[in-house]
């Protein structure tokens, strides 16, 4: 859609490309679709297992986040060549390219993912502002929705306005770990070390560390990236394809690190905070709070429900944007956005009515997603090795084995899932 803020970036951008702009005024027009799907690698789910991993196991886990997060720097970048390339998403492609039963199995589980994400997204928000406003659950539920939706309204006066205001929310939660940082003054010697050395554990660290990948490689982010770069700037030029994927390349990096240092800054706090002191059966958000407020005070609590509450409402933006992606995409069929944004509220209704514990559900659901990631990953990297339909932005035979690697890793931890699970 064409509007006059669109218009604006896009002539902006064409400056960039002819070299008529340099520097950060270049990039700018390019900043976006990295920052919005960063979202989904500091959303609630993160909260619940970082959390969980620095409060029982320490620093100890660190090098999971330090990979996962390098692990969704490369495969977000390759979502968001495959739309400049092509001009199509990810699950268009599929269903295009694909075998129909391969290509139906793969929506039916993206969906799946999608409903766990949106699980966790509005479980975060609706348990932020329960704490926050001592509002009823059910009631803070309705208000996410509420609140996600007008969000999602932005995006209908260009797609600058949206980006904007979901930066704006991720600027909000990383300021918010600095702070907390700073209340927790963690040991810089043994973050650095654990931030590199892998350490394994038993068997609920290695559940934990696969929640975790499933809480910082997302589906549902794959499949979007690809779809907010396939027509944001658009050229049939080989030569500008190139540089535009180049000008994206510097946005993941500037938003991935900024996700991973969150996340890393989520389990440090957790460990300085909470194991150091004996803490270390912090698995509840609500008992995370409430441990916070006598360890370092009201105003590191208080600061701890907006960062969530910021995670939780942006999230969940993106996740019902990406739900769009996936079912446009895969079976051309699209619902009003007020329809999937209610049809996607009803599991955690459903939740906050059994009074199901919210942080042991955002922890399944993180669980659920990694078992899906393989799906959208082996389909990016048959995509993006194919010259006849990425072109001259085809992957080179190192990044093609950098993606099996990760491939291989997720499906690895996710066959050690499963034996443990089945076999405790």
């Amino acid at each position: 859609m064409q509007t006059p803020s669109n218009a604006k970036v896009v002539q902006s951008a064409a400056d960039a490309l002819s070299s008529r702009k340099k520097g950060l005024r270049a990039l700018l027009p390019f900043l976006g679709p990295a920052f919005v799907t960063s979202v989904a690698y500091i959303d609630p789910g993160n909260y619940a297992t970082n959390l969980q991993g620095g409060s029982e196991f320490g620093y100890n886990l660190l090098w999971v986040v330090v990979l996962a997060n390098v692990m969704a720097m490369l495969i977000q970048n390759m979502s968001a060549k495959l739309g400049i390339a092509t001009g199509k998403n990810l699950p268009e492609l599929c269903r295009q390219y694909l075998p129909r039963s391969i290509s139906f199995i793969m929506w039916i589980f993206s969906e799946i993912a999608a409903m766990a994400t949106d699980l966790a997204e509005f479980l975060g928000a609706t348990i932020a502002l329960n704490l926050l406003f001592h509002l009823p659950m059910l009631l803070a539920t309705l208000l996410t929705g509420i609140v996600t939706y007008l969000i999602l309204l932005l995006e209908r006066i260009g797609f600058r306005p949206l980006e904007r205001f979901i930066t704006v929310l991720v600027m909000v939660i990383a300021g918010s770990y600095v702070v907390e940082t700073f209340f927790s003054r963690p040991p810089f010697a043994p973050v650095l070390y654990h931030s590199f050395v892998p350490w394994i554990g038993n068997h609920d660290s290695i559940v934990l560390a696969v929640g975790i990948i499933g809480a910082t490689v997302m589906p549902h982010a794959v499949y979007l990236h690809s779809g907010l770069t396939q027509n944001r700037i658009v050229s049939d030029d080989e030569m500008s394809k190139r540089k535009i994927f180049r000008f994206n390349t510097k946005e993941v990096i500037i938003a991935m690190t900024l996700a991973g240092l969150v996340n890393i800054s989520m389990m440090v706090m957790a460990a300085a905070t909470f194991h150091s002191k004996g803490f270390t059966g912090i698995s509840d958000i609500t008992t995370a709070y409430k441990t916070l407020t006598p360890l370092l005070g009201p105003a590191s609590a208080f600061v701890f429900l907006i960062s969530l509450l910021a995670s939780g409402i942006s999230s969940s933006a993106v996740g019902t944007m990406a739900g769009q992606v996936i079912m446009q995409g895969f079976v051309r069929f699209s619902i009003p956005l007020v329809a999937r944004r209610l049809i996607t509220m009803l599991p955690t209704v459903i939740i906050v009515i059994l009074g199901v514990n919210p942080t042991n559900t955002l922890v399944i659901s993180q669980v659920i997603l990694s078992l899906v990631l393989p799906l959208p990953i082996l389909s990016l990297i048959y995509f993006t090795r194919k010259k006849e339909i990425m072109g001259t932005l085809v992957n080179s035979k190192i990044v093609t084995v950098l993606l099996i690697a990760c491939a291989v890793l997720i499906l690895t931890l996710n066959i050690i899932l499963l034996w443990f699970t089945l076999f405790p």
